[in-house]
Formats: C-alpha cells, sequence, structure tokens
C-alpha cells in the first residue's frame, strides 16, 4: 500500500529494507525506561538515532549532540549544537550505532555536506531551537537505519498525557556523571504547558512553540549530551512512531518540577518542507512533500541550564 501523506515517500534501492518511516523492525513493541533513571536500549532499538559528533583531531570524532534521521540524505537536530560550530566539514553523522566506543557491521557514518540554523533561532532564550544538517551522501535504509515519521496535524488532538513517549540518547545519565556510551532509553509524560510554567517552576519559560515532558516529579529527563535527539511518540492507529519534538534545554536533568522542554515539531511545518525540499533538490531531482502538524512566545526571566555537551568532559570519543 502507499504510505500516507505524512511520511517521506518509500523508495526502492537494490540491497535494501524498503522503509516506511517511524517503523522499529527489530523492535516493534512500546518498550522504554529512561535516559536519567533509566537503561540500556536494546540494539538496533530506535532506527532513525543519530550521533552527531566534531571532529578533535588526528581522526578523532567526539559525540556532542544527538540528531534525528527524516530521510535520506536529511538528520534534524537542536539549533544550539551548533553554536560556535558552524562549520558543516568539522561534523559527522554515526547512524545505526548502539555503542559509541564500539562501532559495528551495521553502523553507518556520513560526513556533512550543509547545516541550516533557523534563521530566527535565539542562542538567550532557546526559540526556534533547530537546526537541519544535510548528509554528503544518502543513506541506505535497513533494520538499523529508519527514518522517523513526520507528524501530520491530525494527530495532534491524540498526542496527551497518556501518549507514549520516549526520549534516547547518550547522554550524561547523572547530573554531573559522564555521558554513556551505551544508547539509553527512556519512556516520558507529556506535561501540560500550564504545569511546567508555574510559578514554582518555569515561571512562563514555556511558549506554544515548546513541550514539556518527563516526569513532573523528577528523576527522569534528558541531560547533557542528549541535546537534538528525539521526543517520539507512538501512534497505535498506524503503528508508527512520529517525531514530536527536539530535545532543547531544561534546568538541571531530572529536578522536581522541570522536565525537560522540547521543541514542538509542528510549529516548524513551512520551514522543514522548505529546507527538505531545497536539501533534496541538490541530491534528487524528485522533491519531497511533508505534511507536518500546525499548532504559537513568553519572555524568558528564568536563568537556565542547556543540555549542550559543551564541555570536552561532557563528550564521548569514539575509536
Amino acid at each position: 500500500p502507499a504510505p500516507p501523506p505524512f511520511c517521506a515517500p518509500r523508495q526502492r534501492m537494490r540491497r535494501e529494507l524498503p522503509a516506511a518511516c517511524g517503523q522499529r523492525p527489530l523492535t516493534g513493541g512500546t518498550s522504554g525506561s529512561r535516559i536519567i533513571g533509566g537503561h540500556d536500549a536494546p540494539v538496533g532499538a530506535w532506527p532513525w538515532l543519530v550521533s552527531l559528533q566534531v571532529h578533535r583531531g588526528g581522526g578523532r570524532f567526539s559525540h556532542v549532540c544527538g540528531g534525528v534521521l527524516v530521510n535520506k540524505n536529511s538528520v534534524l537536530t537542536a539549533g544550539h549544537c551548533v553554536t560556535g560550530r558552524k562549520d558543516p566539514y568539522t561534523w559527522r553523522a554515526v547512524l545505526g550505532v548502539h555503542n559509541l566506543r564500539k562501532h559495528s557491521g551495521h553502523t553507518t557514518r556520513r560526513y556533512i555536506r550543509s547545516i541550516t540554523v533557523h534563521p530566527e533561532f535565539k542562542r538567550d532564550t532557546f526559540e526556534n531551537d533547530i537546526a537541519l544538517f544535510e548528509l554528503n551522501s544518502a543513506v541506505r535504509y535497513s533494520i538499523y537505519v529508519q527514518p522517523i515519521c513526520l507528524p501530520s496535524a491530525h494527530l495532534y488532538p491524540h498526542t496527551t498525557n497518556g501518549t507514549q513517549c520516549f526520549i534516547t540518547g547518550w547522554g550524561r545519565t547523572t547530573e554531573k556523571g559522564k555521558i554513556s556510551a551505551v544508547l539509553q532509553e527512556a519512556q516520558v509524560e507529556i506535561i501540560p504547558s500550564n504545569v511546567c510554567n508555574s510559578s514554582d517552576a518555569y515561571g512562563g519559560l514555556v511558549n506554544d512553540n515548546m513541550i514539556c515532558a518527563g516526569s513532573r516529579w523528577g528523576g527522569t529527563d534528558t541531560c547533557q549530551g542528549d541535546s537534538g535527539g528525539p521526543l517520539a511518540c507512538y501512534h497505535p492507529p498506524t503503528n508508527r512512531y512520529y517525531l514530536m519534538g527536539i530535545a532543547s534545554f531544561g534546568v538541571g536533568c531530572g529536578q522536581p518540577r522541570f522536565p525537560g522542554i522540547y521543541v514542538r515539531l509542528s510549529q516548524y511545518r513551512r520551514w522543514i518542507k522548505s529546507e527538505l525540499q531545497l536539501n533534496n533538490k541538490a541530491v534528487n531531482p524528485i522533491s519531497v512533500t511533508l505534511t507536518i502538524l500546525l499548532i504559537g512566545s513568553i519572555s524568558l526571566t528564568l536563568r537556565i541550564q542547556i543540555l549542550l555537551s559543551y564541555n570536552l568532559d561532557c563528550e564521548v570519543n569514539p575509536t
């Protein structure tokens, strides 16, 4: 059957697994725990997750942020991940990887052709905290490398605090600890913005371009090194996962009253569609049409600690 309109088109290549978006061939179910307060993910469980790494010299790369594969040559991540690192030739994307220190036969590496940060990204407030990496060549889909779905408008009303949503990444597993070499997975609760914006929490910081997710009681959260990774939500009627958010910032890691804040993908429908079409024309004359959610800014008065693994002690150096 033809793929639904909210998914990247199905393409067949020799010796390549035909991929419909948002599927997990090696797991199928909705298992998950947590990153802060979580456990190791099964190998190949989250095939759209990408490790974005910066060259440190001498053939050495360090994990800096997570990313999300949305088609064969495009990875979404957080805009703040590239602050001070906008040269695409210093980056690479690693896909199909479980342990950052032990790449396997199904691990795929790509250098970066271009980096596009949202033109209205504000470093001081984390508004419009989204960026797109264009890979230097298209990846081949496999059971370990798959794109996630971008959500259509009709899915948003079904995304409530009862929706099964998951976060994944190689970030710190404790607030002051080292980042994990082995991929961690987590299930999170979607928390109403009015709860996150209460006076004893974010105090109005969470605007309509953001999603609040985690645990209002703490202990469940993304942390440094997880920035740019996906907030992926499961939609039972289609048996697919959709990219509802991108890990952006928070106060500490796993702190009570301060769940993680994620970029709400629905607000960036036009920008994502435009950039993907531009990237696709550079690689493939057939344009990709995507239909994404539409869903609307409050001032920042709170000092925040971002999720960016900015210092060397926040990074893993894969071999």
